[in-house]
């Protein structure tokens, strides 16, 4: 039920595995026909073909099956929860529509994401807007649309925030995002609940307090309730648990110091996923058991309402309903060190290995029935000495004009891309039964060049 992350990799050796093995990192529709991999209904290897590479792949059949799949297990333990698509993992237009059609709500980190939710039509009472230093220019685009939703991070953005709703003529809904303390079991780039955290107000020497006090003083805005996020890829349940017990007691001290009782309590995301083939993740039906459970259990304890819950997933969504497809180009073999194989992307389309280590697992799609016979590492075609996809991983034997697909990139790859070297950024499509479309087109070089002044 915990869940728990691989151990430190041991040196890669080849494991002969097949397509078919690695059923954990690949979507849910993946299949192999005649040694082709295919996902969606789609054969990746003529799409690579029509469509080009690098390509991010997304299987929309994952997407809803994750959305639906937290909608059941979070709701089946309360009936008042909101599922609240993290939009920082992947958005799209197309995305945002297929997160509105799942009944589900849909959270901006930005004004450039808001843009999105707007140009989708998303409902505006559904979007819920985070951020650790929202400008005036954001807060005004936020009250203007009307979303559900702030979550307020400073006493500074609460005052600015209420003054400009007093000028708008509204009243905003406010959630205030509390520090509780606890250091999730997680890289150390992605723990955002510990006391020392850029984000939100912490609990030591009153600091939140204050801030929920406040917040029942300033006209403008009315305080729905908090909200917490402890990080991101998560396997240990116990982390949760840990921060529900925390906050609901901060929920008695507001009650007993202010006699406020908090309506909504936002419990952020974070849920891990299955990057490599030791990792295993919790269930989300077992996450759903442990957020909803364990607050109804705690506010019972304290003779709290159960408030309207919130649960934020991103990653756990979109991670493992996406690939990405490169054409394998040169191949250099270092005796006694190792083997380079070079594809037609890099960090700049997965910034994730570089950043934090990250590991993934890959094959060769036209090769997919065949064994992992050989160790490699994928190094992408930037002019980086740490332009590196995939470390010392097993592989088919690979040649020039192959096509590799790594496994589990549908999140925070194509969200955190860039165009160093002044590459372009791959396009992102959507498989479904059989078919593929376009939901972000492949950058051009006049697309590099669009804002540059002559």
């Amino acid at each position: 039920m915990a869940g728990k992350p691989a151990a430190p990799r041991p040196p890669a050796t080849p494991d002969l595995k097949t397509a078919a093995d690695l059923a954990p990192v690949l979507p849910m529709t993946a299949d192999v026909r005649d040694g082709h991999l295919f996902i969606g209904g789609v054969d990746t290897v003529k799409l690579a073909a029509e469509a080009g590479t690098a390509l991010y792949v997304m299987d929309e059949a994952h997407i809803r099956n994750q959305l639906s799949e937290y909608v059941k297990w979070t709701r089946y333990h309360w009936k008042d929860v909101d599922v609240i698509y993290a939009g920082k993992a992947f958005l799209s237009v197309q995305m945002a529509r297929i997160v509105a059609d799942e009944g589900c709500s849909l959270l901006c980190a930005s004004g450039g994401e808001l843009a999105y939710a707007l140009r989708a039509d998303f409902p505006m009472e559904r979007v819920q807007v985070h951020g650790n230093n929202k400008t005036d220019y954001e807060l005004h685009e936020c009250l203007e649309a009307g979303v559900g939703r702030i979550v307020v991070d400073s006493l500074y953005e609460m005052e600015r925030l209420a003054a400009m709703a007093q000028e708008a003529g509204v009243e905003q809904s406010i959630l205030i995002r509390i520090t509780p303390g606890i250091e999730a079991d997680t890289h150390d780039f992605i723990q955002t609940g510990q006391e020392d955290s850029k984000f939100g107000f912490g609990m030591a020497e009153g600091l939140a307090m204050r801030a929920i006090k406040r917040a029942l003083e300033l006209p403008g805005i009315d305080l729905a309730g908090l909200h917490m996020h402890i990080g991101s890829q998560i396997f240990a349940l116990k982390s949760f648990s840990s921060a529900i017990e925390v906050i609901v007691h901060f929920m008695e001290d507001i009650r007993q110091e202010t006699g406020y009782v908090v309506r909504e309590l936002d419990t952020g995301g974070g849920l891990g996923i299955a990057y490599g083939l030791p990792d295993e993740p919790s269930t989300i039906k077992d996450y759903g058991k442990v957020i909803v459970d364990g607050i109804k259990e705690h506010v019972e304890e304290h003779g709290l309402p159960v408030p309207k819950i919130m649960v934020e997933p991103g990653r756990s969504i979109v991670a493992n309903a996406g690939v990405t497809l490169y054409t394998v180009g040169s191949i250099k073999q270092i005796p006694n060190i190792r083997t380079y194989v070079a594809v037609d992307g890099g960090m700049s389309d997965n910034i994730r290995t570089s950043l934090y280590d990250a590991h993934y697992e890959a094959l060769i799609a036209n090769k997919a029935d065949r064994p992992r016979e050989m160790v490699v590492t994928v190094a992408g075609k930037h002019c980086e000495s740490g332009d590196m996809v995939v470390r010392d991983a097993p592989l088919q034997v690979p040649e020039s004009g192959d096509i590799l697909c790594v496994c589990a990139t549908g999140a925070y790859c194509q969200s955190m891309s860039s165009n160093y070297n002044k590459q372009v950024r791959p396009g992102v499509v959507f498989v479904k039964d059989g078919d593929w479309r376009w939901s972000v087109k492949r950058e051009t070089y006049d697309d590099l060049m669009r804002n540059d002044v002559e």
